[in-house]
């Protein structure tokens, strides 16, 4: 049996979920919007997007990648330039969560408040938006990582809800 298809799910998830999932682990303190409003009056991001986040997020997916490409000595199996990809993803995953931000300030929509597929598919899809400069992912994994996302989005905020570590189960 051909592992490499699976392999390759796994090398895309890593800096997509390890970017974030720490940027709102590790969050907090400065708003990375200062607190301004757009032109609508509303906030630009609101007070859950953070400097800290924002950099604890990009640094951590970039240090998982550095990990796994020292690991293989630079030779990543099936994606080619896996130091690039990965930087790349989780710089693509930290702006999809700032862009669905932007988005729900835009629709009045409470920071908090559950958007169906945009609260858990916008890092995905401009992290691998990004990560496509680099290497292209078939439209089978790309939909693969999405179901699979829509089903460890909503364990996760499960457990970090149980854990205190959000205050909404969402």
């Amino acid at each position: 049996m051909d592992y490499s298809f699976f392999i390759e799910i796994i090398l895309v998830l890593i800096p997509l979920y390890l970017a974030n999932s720490s940027a709102m682990l590790l969050g907090g303190k400065t708003p990375i919007d200062l607190n301004q409003h757009f032109v609508d009056k509303k906030p630009f991001l609101g007070k859950g997007k953070t400097v800290k986040g924002t950099l604890f997020g990009i640094s951590i997916g970039i240090l998982a990648v550095l990990l796994i490409d020292f690991y293989f000595q630079g030779k990543v199996p099936i994606i080619n330039n896996y130091l690039h990809y990965g930087i790349l993803v989780s710089i693509g995953a930290i702006l999809g969560d700032l862009i669905g931000s932007f988005l729900k300030r835009r629709m009045n929509i409470e920071r908090g408040k559950p958007v169906l597929l945009l609260d858990q598919l916008d890092f995905v899809i401009v992290g691998i938006l990004f990560g496509s400069l680099v290497h292209k992912v078939s439209v089978e994994l790309f939909l693969l990582v999405c179901v699979i996302t829509l089903i460890a989005h909503r364990i996760a905020n499960f457990v970090a809800f149980k854990f205190k570590l959000k205050k909404v189960p969402w």
